[in-house]
């Protein structure tokens, strides 16, 4: 054992050392203080010392956090229980003080034993002689005890007293309970404690227990004579034997739950919890359960169904643009589809497949009749289709608004009633508006109208029911109202002569008008009344404010005034953006917020129509860039008709003065409100918008699931590719092979390998020749990261041209000979290859492949199945960029839109069972998204089907099958929703076998199916009687499935059946009589899009990342070159698109000569003149001519929507200060440098990695350059570095100094010992086990709950501090009582400062928290 493993361990006390302090010389025991751990900020001078002492406490349990230490406490538990055992067994057997008096009675001559002491006892040192001497270097071993402290013990200190030193793996010195008596690890310390107890206790053990007849001085006469009076001990061992039984029986009953062994977390995570299970056992579909959980209370009356029918479809008809005509059918249909949800219990993927008929409005024409057409029908059937899918899953949202409306709804109703039979109140106003509140925005304003005008109520029902405390704690205003309302004052403000519902009431135009009265004196007159003044309102100007005040909050609670003022803004109000001081500097011309950096009197409905624009809106408002602030147009007209429905009609001094008060309340009340109504109207936009971002990205995602597998030429659609997948990643020649692999159309991978270099190598190209011959593929698909993937597609596309290079023969459906095509390469998307090549289900999919292997697998696969590979990738969807203002989406949001389009896919194409059974990680996976199901419910359908034997005969089976022993799958109104999409391979050769179940047509529907073969057949009922006994049920389908005659149910007139099953059974059927026959025709047929092959534009912003508003002709970009030439420039933007720059465009002096001018690897401005997105190059030009005119991109504005004016002083005044900073145009040759201000060099570090840097001009002056590098997502240091020794000013200077405590020779020695040394502190900073990711407040929160588990325990950790870049915080907490401290913790160079000391590695910086924390204590104590 190495010293380090000593010092990793923790000291642990010995036994005597853990009993009670003894002081010899006093003679008493020191009691040892439990008190609660202290608060290290606690200044009181009655309990410093106990605080201080009981933080010490703490602290010596330990800072430290472990997760092996719930197996030590087990340990000890199992240990206490043991010693417990004993010490009772001890205590039965032995003599008590009873025992030996009555001995002591019968024989005089017996003498009571005295206690013995061990000879081996241990000496204790004194605490009076060693505390003071010891105390210092003793506790910090004691608090500090870790694998990251390098404390040594104490010269002198008896290493008996101090314990042992424990290492337990990965306990990082967390002290245990030294309270507790462990047993020593060490054998030898372990025989020596065994021998002293040996020596402590007698040696003969028998039935007198600890004393033997002999040691008791009985003879054997005596001894029979005691027997006799008190037994020999085994008069009750039955009933111990019992005892016995029954503990060993309950623990064997003890069943071992998953929540015995498992974190919470971790069955959360699994979906392994109660509630989960719960979910997997009840027989309704799982999204249901989820969605619906906060309302299980909630039971729907039929008025309230009805209710909700009208709520919804008035809520989509505006959007749908349907006729009136159709406004009644619609409404209709909603309250079907509602029916079908709430009644039936079904999916959104059920009602569309087999309900469909109720989403299309027919109506049958009458046609005119035709001489020359005797045939021609009476009618034609018109039909409308009034919901689609989409619209499906959007009524099921507003469904669970409604429950969400009536709940709250319903709770206020029941606070009202409670009100009204206790208290008596009748509130006509709240009885009037709570039915027909219909959005959450009028329900909140009846709450607060309740909460404030009966807040003295809701106190006493609260202190009658047992809450001391109110439901919402009054603010001033609320205090200042109950006591005007109870007191004179109120007079005042009804001598007003109007309420604030009335006022409303006349804004709304709702019945006739309510008019003011004046009261008959002057104001002045009635505040100054003795019996208006009293103790709380002493004067006449405190009564007419607090007049003023109450009155001008009853219009704010008034809930039919926020209507007022609510409809006012939705109709009337604008939005406009002020810029910052902030944006001022950060937002220039080529910014993606400029747009909107001056935009005025912008209409709500013509935002609505750019909800990414709004979004990116309050992004910029959030960072502090811009103010976005509403207002109403035509305001002053608007508070002159409100001021109208509010004031006195008459004339004279009375009125006047009245009216003058009136208007000031008015004023009052329509600031307040315009807070509390904008800030709901912005927040209901934005809620309004992040939603229709979300169901756009789920518009694109359903693009990209709508296509099915690459179809080879000659191949039926559906057929799956054999494919053979390359890529070279980046491309970077001589550095990156070209990686391959070839899957067959199982998707299972056969052969990998690499190729050295398709386009110079002839070797290679001879490998990919004779593998290309070898294996036949059907498509050769090609991918990577960069634009030099482009060449490697044009070296793959040669060779197959050149070699003539063929798939598999087919039979031409023309001439019906054997041909084979040319292969094509194809560019695949590859976003979920991205994803897949280093996530756990790749590594554990293929552990021996390289990553650019596994991103080709994942490329082959999505040739062979786009849908499969998207639903692979689970919560990582949202890692796809779908739509631009995607991030500014709540992630959970844009998730659940998601997960509906995979669900309508998924449903499209089915799921065979016995596939998803025999593959259940990765086509199984589909079964989630079945109709009914869920993750949980997938899980328990695998499960159950392999209990059953792993196959399934028939549809029927999933429902259990007693008979064949075959347990239940899923309840019936899960199998109801589930049954038609999980299909089963038809197999003629078993009779068992149902065609039906190889079909989209569900099992209510079979017998129509059968019905449609029997006819199409032309079978009549005795033929079909005589088939059905002879085959069975299925017979009928099975014949013409064996003839061959599918094709004759197209002769069926489907309209007469559709009209028979209405008529006769009430049951719409025409659209999935169509199913049927298609079905019957072709089971299971695919219905997807042909696959989608990429556009140019794909391509480019897959290679490049750009789009085309990011980058395009006009733009000024950064440039390194590559090559110079006499009459040429090469070189390359920093997406990797290649650029020439030719002479003409090199520099407006023609004189200069290029290769003087300009180097390679120098980093210039250029600006595009042309961009061949196809080719992926570019034309540049470096004349400053071009360069000095910027890029300005088209705004589309109206006149008074953007403010030109402000954006021209703006203008002036950044370059008066620019030209006051002298700040110059030079270009710093470094690869790093770009002429980018701080904002612009964050935006680009924002894609790059952590400690990657931008270099570019300082704004303090020709003599600074500063350096912008990044920290962590999103937290970028910006440093100042001041040049010293410079030649000119557009030179470097020889010398560069940071913080005037830094120095370095030239840029990149300042790049590697500055910026990367700080990088690597911090990463070794973030790698360690005792950093958070989260914020302060998630590793307070953090703190707080793990000393709440261990209330002896202290912790401490560390988490980044994104406000001060380079910092990060120290977080601990000594004890569950203590408050949560902080200390901030600094990164320089090669090491990190705390508390002004530096500390070269993570151990040294915790190791020195320990000691100064320690010191800190100590002080206080003094």
């Amino acid at each position: 054992m190495s010293m380090n493993d000593l010092i990793l361990g923790e000291a642990e006390l010995d036994d005597e050392e853990n009993d009670e302090s003894f002081d010899e010389d006093a003679g008493d025991e020191k009691r040892k203080t439990n008190g609660v751990n202290g608060d290290l900020e606690d200044s009181s001078e009655e309990e410093e010392d106990d605080d201080d002492e009981e933080a010490a406490r703490a602290v010596r349990e330990g800072f430290i956090v472990d997760e092996d230490e719930e197996i030590e406490d087990t340990k000890r538990k199992r240990r206490r229980e043991k010693k417990r055992r004993r010490e009772e067994q001890a205590e039965e057997e032995g003599l008590d003080e009873e025992d030996l008096d009555l001995i002591g009675e019968a024989h005089p001559d017996f003498q009571r034993p005295q206690p013995t002491q061990s000879r081996l006892k241990r000496l204790k040192r004194g605490h009076g002689e060693t505390q003071e001497r010891e105390s210092s270097r003793d506790l910090a071993v004691e608090i500090f005890g870790s694998d990251d402290e390098e404390i040594g013990p104490a010269p002198g200190v008896d290493e008996q007293r101090r314990g042992q030193f424990r290492y337990d793996r990965g306990l990082q010195g967390e002290f245990d309970d030294f309270i507790e008596e462990d047993e020593p690890e060490d054998e030898d310390e372990l025989a020596r404690q065994q021998e002293e107890r040996e020596v402590a206790r007698p040696r003969d053990r028998t039935i007198a227990g600890v004393l033997g007849a002999e040691a008791a001085g009985l003879d054997e006469e005596t001894e029979e004579s005691f027997k006799l009076a008190f037994g020999d001990g085994d008069d009750y061992a039955w009933a111990l034997d019992i005892e016995r039984e029954e503990e060993a029986q309950e623990q064997a009953d003890q069943q071992l739950e998953l929540k015995d062994v498992f974190e919470q977390s971790q069955l959360e995570e699994k979906m392994l919890t109660t509630e989960d299970n719960l979910i997997r056992s009840t027989d309704e579909p799982e999204r249901f359960q989820l969605a619906r959980k906060p309302f299980k209370h909630l039971i729907l009356t039929d008025e309230q169904f009805k209710e909700e029918a009208v709520w919804i479809s008035n809520l989509l008809s505006p959007k749908k643009g349907l006729h009136r005509e159709l406004l009644e059918p619609f409404q209709r249909a909603v309250g079907k589809v509602l029916e079908f949800f709430i009644t039936d219990e079904v999916e959104v993927p059920f009602i569309f497949q087999h309900r469909k008929d109720y989403l299309i409005h027919a109506v049958k024409v009458p046609t005119s009749p035709d001489p020359f057409n005797p045939d021609k029908p009476d009618y034609v059937v018109s039909a409308e289709k009034l919901l689609n899918q989409n619209d499906l899953w959007h009524v099921l949202e507003l469904d669970l608004k409604f429950r969400a409306l009536v709940d709250k709804r319903n709770t206020l109703q029941r606070t009202y009633d409670r009100l009204k039979n206790i208290e008596g109140v009748q509130d006509k106003i709240f009885e009037d508006m709570i039915p027909v509140a219909v959005t959450m925005e009028e329900l909140s304003d009846l709450q607060d109208y309740l909460y404030f005008q009966y807040s003295s109520q809701l106190k006493d029902l609260d202190l009658m029911n047992g809450n001391g405390n109110t439901r919402r704690r009054p603010d001033i205003q609320k205090s200042l109202y109950e006591r005007v309302r109870n007191g004179n004052v109120y007079s005042v403000v009804r001598a007003l002569g109007i309420t604030a519902d009335q006022i409303a009431r006349n804004a709304l135009k709702e019945g006739r008008k309510h008019y003011t009265e004046d009261p008959t004196v002057l104001p002045d007159e009635l505040i100054n009344s003795p019996n208006i003044l009293d103790r709380n309102f002493p004067d006449g100007e405190a009564v007419l404010r607090a007049a003023k005040l109450t009155f001008a909050e009853e219009l704010v609670m008034s809930p039919k005034m926020r209507k007022v003022m609510r409809r006012q803004y939705y109709t009337t109000g604008v939005m406009e953006c002020f810029r910052t001081e902030k944006g001022l500097k950060n937002i220039d011309e080529q910014h993606a917020y400029y747009e909107f950096k001056y935009l005025r009197n912008q209409q709500l409905q013509d935002l609505a129509q750019r909800p990414d624009m709004y979004l990116r809106m309050l992004k910029a408002e959030e960072e502090g860039l811009i103010q976005v602030k509403m207002k109403l147009q035509g305001f002053r007209d608007f508070k002159k008709r409100l001021l109208n429905d509010f004031a006195s009609e008459y004339f004279s001094e009375i009125a006047d003065a009245w009216n003058k008060i009136r208007e000031e309340v008015l004023d009052m009340a329509i600031a307040k409100l315009d807070k509390i109504i904008v800030k709901g109207v912005k927040e209901t936009f934005k809620t309004s918008c992040e939603d229709e971002i979300a169901k756009a990205c789920r518009e694109e995602f359903s693009k990209k699931l709508d296509q099915a597998p690459y179809k080879p030429r000659g191949m039926s659609t559906g057929t799956i590719p054999r494919v053979i997948a390359l890529s070279h990643g980046n491309g970077e020649p001589g550095k990156d092979a070209v990686c391959w692999v070839w899957l067959e159309e199982t998707g299972h991978m056969q052969e990998n390998g690499k190729f050295a270099d398709l386009h110079n190598d002839e070797k290679s190209k001879k490998a990919f020749v004779e593998l290309v011959q070898r294996r036949k593929p059907d498509v050769i698909a090609v991918s990577g990261f960069s634009p030099e993937t482009k060449r490697l597609i044009n070296d793959i596309s040669k060779i197959v041209e050149d070699e003539d290079l063929r798939g598999m023969e087919f039979e031409d459906p023309d001439t019906g000979e054997d041909e084979t095509r040319r292969l094509e390469v194809v560019v695949v998307n590859d976003e979920v290859a991205r994803l897949y090549r280093n996530s756990p289900r790749a590594v554990s999919d293929h552990p021996g492949l390289p990553e650019l292997a596994r991103y080709c697998v994942a490329l082959a696969r999505y040739l062979q199945d786009p849908m499969k590979e998207y639903a692979a990738l689970g919560k990582d969807l949202v890692s796809i960029t779908f739509h631009p203002a995607q991030p500014l989406v709540p992630q959970d949001k844009v998730l659940k839109q998601l997960e509906t389009a995979l669900v309508d896919m998924v449903n499209l194409c089915g799921v065979e069972i016995s596939e998803a059974v025999a593959d259940p990680t990765y086509y199984g996976n589909l079964l989630q998204y079945i109709c009914g199901l869920g993750p949980r419910k997938a899980s328990s359908v695998l499960k159950a089907i392999n209990l059953n034997g792993g196959t399934v005969k028939t549809r029927h089976e999933l429902v259990g099958d007693p008979e064949n022993h075959k347990v239940q799958v899923v309840g019936p109104r899960v199998w109801n929703n589930c049954a038609s999409f999980l299909w089963i391979d038809y197999d003629r050769h078993d009779a068992n076998s149902d065609y039906l179940d190889n079909t989209r047509v569900h099992p209510e529907d079979y017998d129509i199916g059968r019905k449609m073969a029997a006819d199409a057949l032309e079978l009549d009922e005795e033929d079909v009687k005589a088939e059905v006994d002879d085959g069975g049920i299925s017979a009928v389908i099975k014949k013409m499935i064996r003839d061959d005659a599918q094709e004759k149910v197209n002769d069926l007139i489907l309209e007469e059946y559709a009209e028979q099953l209405e008529r006769n059974f009430n049951q719409r059927k025409r659209a999935t009589l169509e199913t049927i026959r298609a079905e019957l025709q072709q089971p299971y047929e695919e219905l997807r899009r042909p696959f989608n092959p990429m556009t140019t534009d794909e391509i480019f912003t897959m290679l490049t990342g750009d789009t085309r508003e990011s980058l395009c002709e006009g733009m000024i970009v950064d440039v390194k070159i590559r090559k110079v030439g006499n009459d040429f420039i090469l070189a390359v933007l920093s997406n990797g698109i290649e650029g020439r720059v030719s002479g003409d465009e090199i520099s407006d002096d023609h004189s200069i000569i290029p290769t003087q001018a300009y180097a390679p690897n120098q980093g210039v401005h250029a600006k595009i003149l042309a961009l061949n997105r196809k080719l992926l190059e570019a034309q540049l030009s470096l004349r400053q001519e071009m360069i000095q005119r910027p890029y300005r991109k088209h705004i589309d504005h109206m006149r008074d929507e953007w403010d030109e004016e402000q954006e021209r002083d703006d203008r002036d005044t950044m370059k008066a200060a620019d030209n006051a900073a002298g700040r110059s145009g030079r270009v710093i040759s470094h690869p790093l440098f770009r002429n980018n201000n701080a904002s612009q060099a964050e935006e680009f570090l924002g894609s790059q990695a952590r400690g990657d840097a931008v270099i570019r001009n300082s704004s303090k002056g020709p003599d600074h350059i500063a350096v912008t590098w990044k920290v962590w997502d999103n937290v970028y240091q910006h440093i100042d570095v001041l040049e010293i020794d410079k030649e000119n000013d557009f030179t470097i200077g020889r010398t560069l100094k940071i913080g005037g405590k830094y120095t370095y020779s030239d840029l990149d020695d300042l790049i590697v010992n500055h910026v990367k040394a700080i990088s690597r502190k911090i990463d070794e900073m973030t790698g360690h086990e005792k950093f958070q990711r989260g914020s302060k407040s998630d590793t307070e929160q953090w703190l707080t709950i793990y000393t709440r588990a261990n209330p002896t325990k202290s912790v401490y950790a560390f988490c980044l501090d994104p406000k001060h870049p380079g910092y990060f915080y120290l977080c601990f907490k000594a004890g569950e009582h203590a408050k949560v401290n902080s200390w901030p913790v600094k990164v320089v160079p090669q090491a990190f400062e705390l508390r002004g000391n530096p500390y070269p590695d993570m151990k040294a910086l915790c190791n020195g928290f320990k000691l100064l924390f320690q010191n800190m204590q100590t002080a206080k104590r003094r």
